[in-house]
């Protein structure tokens, strides 16, 4: 009786083990591609801020182009070329911090979570809420929420105007 309590027992700690290792190291070599086009011509919209993706450090690196534009009374954050390290729970958020360097910086900075980070590949859209203070925001950053750390950053600067 004791071998068969056994075995069921290292069976089961072995699948509730497999299953949250495939949940934290998958998204290591499984990426989530997306290509979303733009809901406008790029002529409709007004360029509000915009920004370039970064590195947060060596394990977490992000790249490509933020544009934040408003249009028919809609606020739109815009990625284009996106691409940063996959990781589990990640969220676009809006930070107050200009420059985030850290996790530490982004947990003591004024946040605004935009949405569910659709694939950590492509092209991609977010709305913003009405009524967001857009000059309350510094950056852009990917951030994964169940274990507190930033993927990625962007600093938000106004379009030079010629």
């Amino acid at each position: 009786m004791k071998s068969i309590f056994a075995k069921i027992l290292i069976l089961l700690v072995g699948f509730v083990a497999g299953n949250l290792f495939w949940y934290l190291a998958s998204p290591l070599w499984i990426d989530r591609v997306v290509d979303e086009v733009r809901p406008f011509e790029a002529r409709q919209a007004l360029l509000v801020k915009q920004g370039e993706f970064k590195n947060a450090d060596s394990s977490h690196q992000g790249s490509g182009k933020v544009e934040i534009v408003t249009i028919n009374g809609q606020t739109i954050m815009l990625f284009e070329n996106f691409k940063v390290t996959n990781g589990p729970d990640l969220y676009v958020w809006l930070v107050a911090d200009e420059n985030p360097k850290n996790s530490a910086a982004v947990k003591n900075s004024k946040t605004l979570e935009v949405a569910i980070l659709r694939g950590n590949i492509g092209n991609q859209n977010y709305t913003l809420p009405g009524g967001i203070n857009l000059n309350d925001y510094g950056s852009v950053v990917i951030w994964c929420k169940q274990f507190g750390v930033l993927f990625a950053s962007a600093n938000l600067e106004v379009p030079l105007v010629y």
